[in-house]
C-alpha cells in the first residue's frame, strides 16, 4: 500500500488527469447546452445545473486531490472517494438529467439518432436494474475480496480502469432505478424496488464482512472505520433513491381527477 517516491509521483499525475478529464469535458460540454437549448426552449430549470455542478465535483475530488492522493495508502480516505464516485456522484448527475438536455440540444436528426440507439437492445440490457445491480454490487464484492484491491495499486492502468468502472456501474444502476432521463426499456416499479432492497442488502453484508476481513495490506482499525462510512454512507445515499422511487411510484399510482367541464 506504501509506494516509494517515484511511484508515487507517478501515481499522482497521470491517473488523477485520465479520471478528472472525462468530469471536467461533461461539465463544460453540460453548460454549453445549457447555453444552447436556452435561446431556442423553455429555461432549464438550474437545480438541474445545480445537481450536476455538484455531481462533477465531487466526482473529481474523488479522483484527483488530497483525497485521491491520501486513498493510496488510507482505507478511510478511498471508502470515501468510493462513496462520492460510485454513489452520490452518480445519484447527483442522474438527477441533472444529461440525456434529456442532450436530446433538446441535437438536431431533429441526431436526436433521432440517440433515440433510436437508446432502443437498442444492448442498452436495454445494461439498463435493467438486474445487470446494472450485477454490474455495479458484484463489482464491489470482486474488487474488495479478491487481490484486485491490492493490484489496483501495483498497476496503473488497473486502477484507471477499476475507477472508471465504480462510477460507470453506479450510475447505470442508478438511471435503471429512477427513471429521469427517458428510459425506453421500461422496468415495474415493484420489480425495481426488490432490486433496489436486494441490492441495499449485499452492499451492507459486504460492508460488514469489510469489517471483520480486511482487504490485504489495510490495518484493521482503518477497515473498521472505512466498512462503517460504506455501511452507513451507503444507506443514506439509497435513502434518497428509495424516496425517489416511492414519489415516482406513488405519483403515478395517484388516481386521476376526471375533469368535469
Amino acid at each position: 500500500m506504501h509506494h516509494d517516491g517515484q511511484h508515487s509521483a507517478e501515481w499522482v499525475i497521470l491517473p488523477q488527469v485520465l479520471l478528472s478529464i472525462p468530469f471536467v469535458l461533461v461539465l463544460i460540454f453540460y453548460m454549453i447546452a445549457v447555453f444552447k437549448t436556452n435561446q431556442t426552449h423553455r429555461q432549464w430549470p438550474v437545480h438541474r445545473i445545480i445537481f450536476l455542478c455538484a455531481g462533477t465535483v465531487l466526482a473529481i475530488l474523488s479522483v484527483a486531490g488530497p483525497l485521491a492522493e491520501r486513498s493510496y495508502t488510507d482505507f478511510r480516505a478511498h471508502m470515501a472517494g468510493h462513496l462520492f464516485l460510485g454513489m452520490l456522484a452518480p445519484l447527483l448527475i442522474a438527477l441533472a438529467a444529461p440525456m434529456t438536455l442532450m436530446l433538446r440540444t441535437l438536431h431533429t436528426g441526431q436526436a433521432r439518432r440517440l433515440t433510436k440507439w437508446l432502443k437498442s437492445p444492448p442498452v436495454g440490457l445494461i439498463t435493467n436494474p438486474v445487470t446494472a445491480a450485477f454490474l455495479n454490487i458484484g463489482g464491489l464484492w470482486l474488487l474488495y475480496t479478491t487481490s484486485l484491491y491490492s493490484l489496483m495499486h501495483e498497476i496503473m492502468w488497473l486502477h484507471v480502469l477499476i475507477h472508471a468502472h465504480i462510477f460507470l456501474a453506479g450510475y447505470l444502476f442508478t438511471v435503471s432505478l429512477i427513471y429521469i432521463d427517458p428510459i425506453h426499456h421500461r422496468v415495474s416499479y415493484l420489480n425495481r424496488a426488490i432490486v433496489l432492497v436486494l441490492s441495499l442488502a449485499w452492499h451492507n453484508i459486504l460492508a460488514k464482512y469489510l469489517y471483520a476481513n480486511p482487504p490485504n495490506g489495510v490495518p484493521m482499525d482503518e477497515a473498521q472505520t472505512g466498512a462503517m462510512l460504506m455501511y452507513y454512507g451507503g444507506d443514506f445515499v439509497d435513502a434518497a433513491i428509495i424516496f425517489i422511487l416511492c414519489l415516482h411510484w406513488y405519483r403515478a399510482a395517484r388516481p386521476r381527477v376526471a375533469f368535469n367541464g
